[in-house]
């Protein structure tokens, strides 16, 4: 059986920092020896982007190609279309093709299944699979949910972000209930925040006392910092870009507690097998 654990980043609200948490929890675990695969689901293709493929419409093997190949009942060959990235991560890309998956995904033979079918293949090589997820709560992210063992949602440290965290809490359940019962949320990582203000401040209480009783809210705050919104146009990752920075240290000690919490719940599994 595979050990490769599947992390969905998600959250249907927008600029949330989603992509630059799947780079960087992915290229922190590759610095920890991890084998790391990134599978943007995204048509806008922001994580290709950031890693340094500002040309996406001309690959020629995208997470659409790949999905199309799935619902067709075709083969895929091991390690087509992966892109290797020169700080130790592999990436499956997206472009705009991925958009009009949506639409195939709906008359396709078990659809929620699809993209799990796709990583089942390639689970073997890897210790952990991170998908970041597009802005909706469409056939897309359902796909992403269905393939993932656990959720990891970032949230922005402004009041109406996290008032939309409702609906994506509600949508977690359901897949939960319907289509994947082994998913779980690793937890709510507050994002670009600046915790000077009062605003900040309020929205991390407010998140624990709404939500920390069922959620696990990660101790690590990112902080909001140019220097972050810099590495996408850089291709590289905040370690590389800014390693001695406030941002770079953050994603460091998000990635530690990511990977303790990993431990902690094999050694559950382990006692629970064992009883």
């Amino acid at each position: 059986m595979s050990k490769c654990k599947v992390i969905a980043i998600a959250n249907q609200k927008g600029g949330t920092g989603k992509t630059t948490t799947t780079v960087n929890l992915g290229i922190g675990l590759a610095s920890a020896g991890k084998r790391v695969l990134l599978v943007d689901a995204d048509p806008q293709g922001d994580l290709t982007t950031s890693l340094g493929w500002t040309e996406q419409d001309s690959l020629s093997v995208t997470l659409a190609t790949q999905m199309e190949k799935v619902i067709r009942d075709q083969r895929v060959e091991p390690g087509e279309g992966i892109l290797h990235h020169e700080e130790g991560v592999d990436l499956i890309p997206a472009n705009i093709e991925l958009s009009g998956m949506e639409i195939t995904l709906v008359n396709a033979m078990s659809r929620e299944f699809t993209l799990k079918s796709y990583l089942n293949e390639l689970k073997p090589d890897y210790d952990f699979i991170l998908i970041d997820c597009m802005p909706s709560l469409g056939m897309l992210t359902i796909n992403a949910l269905a393939a993932a063992d656990s959720v990891v949602i970032p949230v922005q440290a402004h009041y109406l972000p996290l008032k939309g965290m409702t609906q994506l809490v509600k949508t977690i359940g359901k897949v939960q209930r319907q289509i994947n019962p082994r998913l779980s949320i690793d937890g709510v990582l507050l994002t670009l925040a600046d915790m000077r203000t009062t605003l900040a401040r309020t929205t991390a209480e407010t998140l624990k006392q709404n939500y920390g009783r069922v959620i696990h809210v990660f101790q690590t705050v990112i902080p909001v910092a140019v220097k972050a919104a810099e590495t996408s146009a850089a291709g590289k990752s905040i370690y590389s870009y800014d390693k001695n920075g406030t941002v770079s240290k953050a994603y460091a000690a998000f990635t530690k507690e990511v990977l303790d919490s990993g431990e902690k719940q094999r050694h559950r599994n382990e006692t629970t097998h064992s009883r």
